[in-house]
């Protein structure tokens, strides 16, 4: 009687444990995954879903952007601009990996995400930091509004940038120049999640919440990405 008792439940256990399975499977299956949006370089020098935007009169993309066979997508810096998405993109979870190239240095950078409005150095957008020493830092570029605790938030109005709003990080977390760190956006709704090598370094809240395009930025100095990443959450 134990015997058969004991095998009873022991079914029993195995059938909710198939149960849970299945459930978890079905759940991750309808799960939106994450999408390689920098996989190839055409002959001409554009990339399949993107286009670039060049503070400067006749620049064609190859020439500030280069994606190598190691995955590793190359910017020269200059002129200033910005690589964009064709798409736009409100809700989504943005992952990349970006590095100063070896035996160089530091310098500046950016992630834009919600971009919308005329193109300019700099449109209009929620950035995430890339400046040495600054990564993790968000700034509300062109009016584009966001909040954050007081003692790590700034306003001011810049000449040529326009409204400008600055959320500190809370850690400084970047590695030296050579190794690769990663960024991890996560935006939804109002807020939008920033988190650096592994550590949340930055929240803000009261977003815009618009649909815009990302884009990765040339700020005057070389710098090199590679596995950009995104995941929709719409």
């Amino acid at each position: 009687m134990q015997r058969q008792y004991l095998i009873r439940v022991s079914v029993l256990i195995l059938a909710v444990l198939l149960g849970w399975l299945t459930a978890v499977t079905f759940a991750r299956a309808d799960e939106p995954q994450f999408t390689n949006l920098l996989t190839e370089q055409c002959p001409d020098g554009e990339f399949p879903g993107w286009r670039s935007f060049h503070d400067a009169p006749d620049v064609d993309t190859r020439d500030v952007w280069a994606l190598g066979d190691d995955g590793v997508l190359r910017c020269k810096g200059k002129p200033l601009g910005y690589l964009y998405t064709e798409e736009d993109y409100t809700n989504f979870v943005l992952k990349l990996d970006w590095r100063w190239p070896p035996g160089g240095e530091a310098g500046a950078g950016g992630v834009l995400v919600r971009t919308t409005g005329p193109h300019r150095v700099w449109p209009r957008s929620l950035e995430a930091q890339i400046n040495t020493g600054e990564a993790g830092d968000f700034w509300g570029l062109y009016g584009y509004r966001l909040e954050g605790p007081a003692e790590r938030t700034q306003a001011l109005e810049h000449p040529q940038f326009g409204k400008l709003i600055n959320v500190e990080k809370v850690a400084d977390v970047e590695r030296p120049v050579g190794e690769w760190n990663q960024y991890e956006i996560r935006v939804e709704g109002d807020t939008v999640t920033l988190t650096l090598n592994g550590r949340e370094v930055n929240r803000a809240t009261g977003c815009d919440v618009v649909a815009g395009k990302i884009a990765i930025t040339a700020e005057g100095d070389p710098i090199e990405f590679r596995n950009v990443q995104l995941q929709p959450l719409d």
